[in-house]
């Protein structure tokens, strides 16, 4: 059988060289050559374009080399240092891809080095912020793009004025802030970022302004301002600007999952606490400038860390963080982003620190060490005055808070009678608490006391005005106490509201009324609105298993919220008025987050804001008419659409009908033509029958 398929193969095999021969010798060789005068006028351009645009040009890659001079000339031991020192300078701006020092005959560098960037936007960049960067005093850097020297080799010998370029203007990012009736916008965010919603609280029903699904991953951030909304991804952070909420930015930093940004919206900090797996060298925490998308500092902290780990000073010209063995204050400056005056702040054992809301002025407390009492310090920057110190004994913990303004900070100074060490942990009993008030706008900071022995729940400064309010006590015997604090006086109780079920509160942004909650599983979701101007308590009410209050940016609506983070069930969110009367109710499955949109600071000055309230019933017909027109309007919308709906469902009633007769004849001829559409049509087939049966007896005597 072997043979046999074998030879089978060589026969077929013989006839397919045959069958190539004969073709071959039938058909001629195609001839490719041009004939005699052809001219070939097609260029290279129109036939292999395509192509000839990714051809290599000579100049790729130099618009990415920079060229350093005033570089100090060191000896062979020391290039490798000196390269430490400009590779720190330099790598702030981008991933550096080479660099080259040139050296003379003996290996002494010769001034001037030429460094290699990715991408020549980081090269203009360190261009731009580095030339006349000054090392030290013999050393300043004169930087350009080594595009440069062939760009002013072309010069021409005639001057010839630029064409005027079309102008393109920038995308209005503050146009919520012309809405002419004022209304705010808030975002609504579903439980893994499966829907964002951004809603325009027009009246009597919010306005769906964008929704997009698969927005964000997680959650979502406004940015202080309200300029930017933030959303959170695998690879980075995007934000989102203008009408339409286009894609204004997008910052690459793997595993992101805090983000923060600067009070006047110039720079962002995200922050990746695990790093990128794949990459050992990803950087944990990154600073970006917004406006142009470029880092501008990273950090790798080691070890846990709290959130913020940075905290910017109120004009975005400083930040500052503590070292990792507490014992410096180490501010940063602005654009250069290195350490002011290139060195920390050494404070042994400082515990926490803040900034000023309004001044470039640093609060921060050291604790008890030894013989040395603990402190609270007030710094002042750049200079580092000293301009406050208090001396604190038998101190357990300290919080600080500013008030808003900046014209008072108030410690909240956790005290103790009897202190023990077990082991490696220190208890503390016989705790009670002071508040320790600076008087910032006063000569020489005088401070106040408040005492309080019993356990606070929850501390806030009025934002506009000059009180503050604690909750403090246990269940259930939990109270709220409001203080205000005068010039040249210490703090007065003006009144204490006793057995409240809260342990959180919150001021409405415009001062004056405030939210007490109870938040989470023992506070039962209790709501009570108070106007601390009389003290009158304006609404009592609840929101079950309430988890999250916000006021919006005008303190005229609170929201309420039941997230789905927290619990699983009756998720959605409430919008009140400022005195405690609900509006709306929005239920929703899955209900993660409700972000009311931040307003940038008002240009009116203080002076006109209280000739405004002064003269505030002047404008009340106005709002008033306003207000009667938007309900007509309303009515009259609700009106016409319940007509509409009326018509149509008439016209369906209509279809249906003419259908019904006309099938009528369809009907008859399957019935044997009996008619059976009316009850009494056929009378043969009716049986009559009279069914009777005994309900009630009743008797009545009538007197």
């Amino acid at each position: 059988m072997a043979k046999k398929k074998s030879d089978e193969k060589n026969n077929q095999d013989d006839d397919n060289t045959k069958n190539e021969s004969d073709l071959s010798s039938n058909d001629e060789e195609p001839n490719f050559s041009d004939p005699e005068g052809f001219v070939d006028d097609i260029s290279d351009e129109e036939l292999v374009g395509d192509i000839l645009k990714l051809k290599p040009k000579e100049t790729d890659g130099v618009e990415s080399v920079i060229v350093v001079d005033g570089v100090p000339q060191v000896g062979p031991s020391r290039i490798e240092k000196l390269k430490s020192v400009i590779n720190k300078i330099f790598v702030k701006f981008g991933n550096i891809v080479n660099e080259y020092y040139p050296v003379n005959a003996e290996g002494h560098t010769k001034g001037y080095i030429f460094i290699e960037y990715s991408s020549p936007v980081h090269a203009a960049e360190a261009v731009k912020l580095t030339n006349n960067f000054k090392l030290d005093k013999q050393h300043t850097f004169q930087v350009n793009l080594f595009t440069d020297f062939s760009k002013y080799e072309q010069i021409p010998n005639k001057w010839e004025p630029p064409e005027p370029q079309p102008y393109e203007g920038q995308a209005d990012l503050h146009y919520f802030m012309l809405e002419p009736d004022a209304y705010d916008q808030f975002a609504v965010v579903t439980a893994q970022g499966s829907s964002v919603q951004i809603w325009q609280n027009t009246q009597p029903d919010p306005t769906l302004v964008e929704q997009r699904s698969q927005w964000t991953q997680t959650y979502i951030k406004w940015s202080p301002l309200g300029t930017y909304l933030s959303t959170f991804h695998k690879m980075g952070i995007a934000l989102w600007a203008g009408h339409n909420y286009a894609q204004y930015k997008k910052f690459a930093h793997p595993g992101v999952q805090f983000i923060d940004y600067s009070p006047c919206e110039k720079y962002l900090v995200t922050y990746s606490p695990q790093g990128d797996p794949h990459n050992p060298d990803q950087k944990r925490i990154i600073i970006w400038d917004i406006r142009t998308g470029l880092e501008k500092r990273s950090f790798n902290p080691e070890g846990p860390t709290a959130w913020p780990i940075f905290r910017w000073s109120h004009d975005d010209k400083y930040f500052a963080r503590i070292g990792q063995n507490n014992d410096a204050l180490q501010v940063y400056e602005t654009p250069s982003f290195g350490l002011l005056e290139k060195k920390s702040i050494k404070i042994n054992g400082i515990r926490d620190f803040n900034w000023s809301p309004t001044d470039n002025i640093v609060a921060y407390w050291v604790p008890e060490d030894k013989d040395v009492p603990a402190s609270v310090t007030l710094l002042e920057l750049p200079n580092r005055n000293e301009i406050r110190k208090k001396n604190l004994f038998n101190v357990a913990d300290c919080k600080i808070h500013w008030q808003k303004s900046g014209d008072y900070l108030c410690v909240k100074v956790d005290r103790y009678s009897k202190v023990r060490k077990e082991k490696n942990e220190t208890k503390y009993s016989g705790m009670y608490c002071n508040f320790e008030v600076f008087h910032m706008r006063e000569k020489q900071i005088p401070v106040d006391s408040v005492e309080c022995k019993e356990p606070i729940q929850a501390f806030a400064w009025e934002p506009v005005g000059s009180k503050f309010a604690m909750i403090h006590g246990e269940s259930p015997n939990i109270n709220v106490s409001f203080y205000e604090v005068r010039v040249g006086q210490a703090p007065i109780l003006l009144k204490k509201l006793e057995k409240r079920a809260c342990n959180h509160l919150f001021w409405s942004p415009g001062g004056q009324f405030v939210v007490l909650a109870g938040l989470g599983s023992n506070g039962g979701g209790s709501l009570e609105f108070v106007d601390t101007h009389d003290f009158l308590v304006m609404n009592t009410t609840d929101h079950f298993q309430m988890s999250d209050v916000e006021w919006d940016p005008t303190g005229r609506y609170v929201s309420t919220g039941v997230s789905f983070w927290k619990t699983k069930v009756d998720t959605g969110y409430w919008i009140w008025s400022f005195q405690g009367k609900i509006l709306k109710r929005f239920n929703m499955e899955k209900f993660a987050q409700m972000l009311w949109r931040p307003r940038a600071p008002m240009l009116l000055g203080e002076e006109k804001q209280k000739e405004i309230k002064k003269n505030l019933k002047k404008y009340y017909p106005q709002f008033e008419s306003k207000d009667r027109m938007r309900q007509s309007k309303a009515s009259k919308e609700l009106i016409e659409k319940r007509a509409a709906l009326m018509e149509k469902f008439n016209e369906y009633r209509q279809e249906r009908i003419k259908e019904y007769l006309d099938n009528k004849p369809r009907r008859l001829a399957l019935r044997n033509h009996v008619d059976t559409d009316e009850l009494d049509a056929d009378t043969q087939n009716v049986e009559e029958e009279v069914v009777e049966f005994f309900i009630k007896e009743e008797v009545t005597i009538i007197d």
